[in-house]
Order: structure tokens, then sequence, then C-alpha cells
């Protein structure tokens, strides 16, 4: 009881001092984000240009773009409040990279910006394009995860089938989850609270993304295997054939995203 209250405590300061608060609109998406997989990528600018969504600019971490293939698991999911029936849990992988936007008040707003989002049904593909004009695709998909919140993931593995064959991204967590050390690279890739999506206008869609802060892994045993450029074009087959500069798993918590 005592080791649980301590944790409970834990949580709790973890969530007020990274939270960013509510924004004052109604949420439109409420889930649990869970063993988010993320293997990162440095890219070179101009190849990420075209994607940048207007009135934002890329987020560099030391000097370098990156992105990076997430794969992850989606629980509890409600639009509007509303469990969809069938439709509450399912698999994600998505191709991302890094965003900034200084408002007129002086606010820096770090965000992420989406190249290809997969997801396994139609349904929430067509609700996410018709409400963001974000880059879905419903295609089969399947995952190795674990079924309940613990402290040895061990292996996380996403897997989608694209183009007459199954790919995959795959890590083995290893050691004891921590949260990523001020100034890392964990602490960039997992602390972006917004979101951007260009829109066929020429505009950009913003919209607020709120969790406490994420305790990660260290991961060995790193695989992805995809068509890449299928999945995402010829200008992200260099950068994406790589090995990964950085790789960890962490472990997701409840999420809201708003209008």
């Amino acid at each position: 009881h005592h080791d649980e209250t301590d944790v409970s405590r834990s949580l709790t300061l973890q969530r007020s001092m990274s939270s960013p608060p509510a924004p004052d609109r109604p949420r439109f998406l409420t889930a649990e984000w869970r063993w988010l997989l993320m293997l990162n990528y440095e890219v070179p600018p101009a190849v990420l240009a075209p994607y940048v969504p207007r009135g934002t600019t890329l987020d560099l971490f030391e000097g370098r773009a990156l992105a990076s293939i997430v794969g992850f698991r989606f629980l509890r999911t409600a639009l509007l409040g509303v469990p969809i029936p069938f439709h509450r849990d399912f698999d994600e992988v998505n191709l991302r990279f890094y965003v900034r936007h200084e408002t007129p008040t002086g606010e820096t707003r770090r965000a992420v910006v989406f190249v290809r989002e997969l997801v396994p049904r139609a349904a929430i593909a067509w609700t996410a394009r018709l409400a963001y004009n974000e880059p879905y695709a419903a295609v089969p998909m399947r995952s190795t995860v674990p079924t309940a919140r613990v402290e040895d993931p061990g292996l996380v593995r996403c897997e989608w089938r694209h183009a007459g064959r199954w790919q995959h991204c795959a890590a083995v967590a290893v050691g004891t989850p921590i949260l990523p050390p001020p100034g890392s690279e964990a602490e960039f890739i997992t602390e972006h609270y917004w979101g951007y999506t260009p829109q066929r206008d020429g505009g950009t869609v913003e919209y607020r993304v709120a969790h406490p802060q994420w305790r990660c892994w260290d991961v060995r045993d790193v695989s992805f295997t995809a068509d890449v450029e299928r999945l995402y074009g010829a200008q992200f087959v260099p950068s994406l054939s790589l090995a990964p500069r950085s790789a960890f798993v962490a472990e997701g918590s409840a999420v809201a995203v708003y209008f």
C-alpha cells in the first residue's frame, strides 16, 4: 500500500509539473496512448520543408531536423465523449516531425506534423481526414504489446500490411523507465503538446494535445522494415534506410485532443 501511494504521488507530481493547462475549448478526442515505440532519424531540412505548415518553422534539436517513426496502441477511444463501438482499441503507426509556432504574445508552441498515419479501420482514417485533414490511411495492422501497465514491457512490435506484404517497427525495452533528462533528445521528442496540419486552402489547423510527461525505456534489437518510397516518398529513403540515431519506448498515458 505504501508503494502504491508513492507511485500515485509521483504520477500526480509529474502531471502537475508537465501537463500544459487545459485549453478553454471542448475536447474532440479522449483516449489512452500506450507503449509508444519511437525510432528517431535525422532528415535534411529540405526534405521536410514542403510539409511545414504555414505559420510554423522547423523545430531543431541541436541544429538538426528530426523525424520519428512512432508505433503505439490507442485504447478507450471516445469522440466528443462518446465511445464508438468496435473503434475503441487499435494500433497506429505514423511518421512525424517537429515544428514551432511563435504566437503574437510571445509564446512558443512546439508541435508535431504528420507525414503519414496508418490505422486499421477506414472510419478512423475518414474521421481524422474530415476533422483535421490529417494524412491518415487504413491498412491491416497487428501488434505485440503488453496488455496491462508493467515495469518491463519487453518486445514492442507494430506491423502493417502495405503493397502486398507485412512491414514492421519493433524493439525490446530494457532497464528501468525514467523521465527523460532535461535537454535530452528523448525529452525533445516527447515534449510537444501541439499539432499543426496544412489545409487544402493553404491555411493551417492548430490543435492542443494534453498529457502528463512520460517515462521512457532504453531499447535493444531495434528493427524497421518498410517500403519507405511507397509509404512516404522517395525523398525519405536515404534517411529512413539508415539505423535510427535514437530509439526508446515511452509508457504513454491518457490523452485529450482539443478542437
